[in-house]
């Protein structure tokens, strides 16, 4: 049987602890009372990335087995792109902070951008 492959419109996969985010049991979201994942996914939805589960995203937030970091009331994610950096987001993280640090680009300016004129 030949090799096949197929074809996504994946740019970002970010994949999260499973056992993290069960101990943790939400933590994140505006109420608090929503998974990394699904926070994730929702707060990035909301720029231009098509977040979804299928090829046809642009992003991907999967969960996957345990890091074997296992951080109190926290939670291990990663961005495939970058597998040496494991970022450990504390329960109730900032999301704006989390996409920085998971480099993530969504089109949304971080800060306005300041242009000094000279006199």
């Amino acid at each position: 049987m030949a090799i096949k492959t197929a074809k996504s419109e994946w740019r970002d996969v970010v994949l999260v602890c499973r056992k993290c985010s069960k101990k943790l049991d939400g933590g994140f979201g505006p109420d608090g009372d929503q998974t990394l994942k699904k926070a994730l996914r929702r707060y990035l939805k909301a720029g231009q990335y098509k977040v979804g589960k299928g090829r046809k995203a642009e992003l991907v937030v999967r969960e996957t087995d345990c890091f074997d970091i296992c951080p109190k009331n926290a939670v291990v994610a990663i961005n495939a792109a970058n597998p040496k950096a494991m970022l450990i987001v504390p329960a109730g993280a900032d999301l704006l902070e989390v996409k920085a640090r998971l480099n993530l680009d969504d089109g949304r300016r971080l800060k306005p951008v300041l242009t000094i004129v000279p006199d």
